[in-house]
């Protein structure tokens, strides 16, 4: 095995274990903090993709920026084990049915992949997921999107201020 494999497996392991134990932790606070550890085994898996720019804003914007906004508002709520509401049996039952044919479609999706090892027409270059060349195709081939959603940013800005404005 080599390196990266060994790597690959750490991460996925990593990774899984984590996102599990976001659903199981009773404490919300211990929650947010092993989905960060879930997003830093994701950008480690962006890392081995060679997509180094989609690790560091994965690191920057979710594990930093989306969990600060998560721990604020889970202190803020102040949520105690006596005012949760109990799940119904209702409840319990369509969580299992939709977590069933959830796994179906992961099932059918691993049966209907192909060995990338090989797939020829997959291989690309080393440099496919640099800064570089995601500039390019975005300032080249996707500049109008860009634009248009540096437009729909600048107008919530706009609005944020004006709604957090006192009179």
């Amino acid at each position: 095995m080599s390196t990266t494999e060994i790597l690959f497996f750490f991460l996925s392991a990593m990774a899984i274990f984590s996102a599990i134990m976001v659903l199981i932790s009773k404490n919300p606070i211990y929650s947010v903090l092993w989905l960060v550890v879930t997003f830093f085994a994701i950008s480690g898996h962006y890392i081995l993709l060679n997509a180094q720019f989609l690790a560091i804003v994965n690191i920057i914007v979710y594990a930093g920026a989306i969990m600060v906004l998560f721990l604020f508002v889970i202190m803020l709520m102040n949520l105690n084990q006596q005012h949760e509401p109990q799940k119904g049996l209702w409840m319990k039952l369509a969580g299992v049915i939709s977590g069933g044919c959830f796994m179906m479609v992961l099932v059918s999706l691993v049966r209907q992949a192909v060995d990338l090892k090989s797939k020829e027409a997959l291989t690309f270059g080393g440099d496919i997921g640099l800064i570089k060349n995601l500039g390019r195709v975005l300032f080249s081939d996707y500049v109008v999107p860009f634009e248009i959603t540096s437009v729909l940013f600048l107008s919530a800005m706009v609005g944020a201020i004006v709604l957090g404005k006192k009179d």
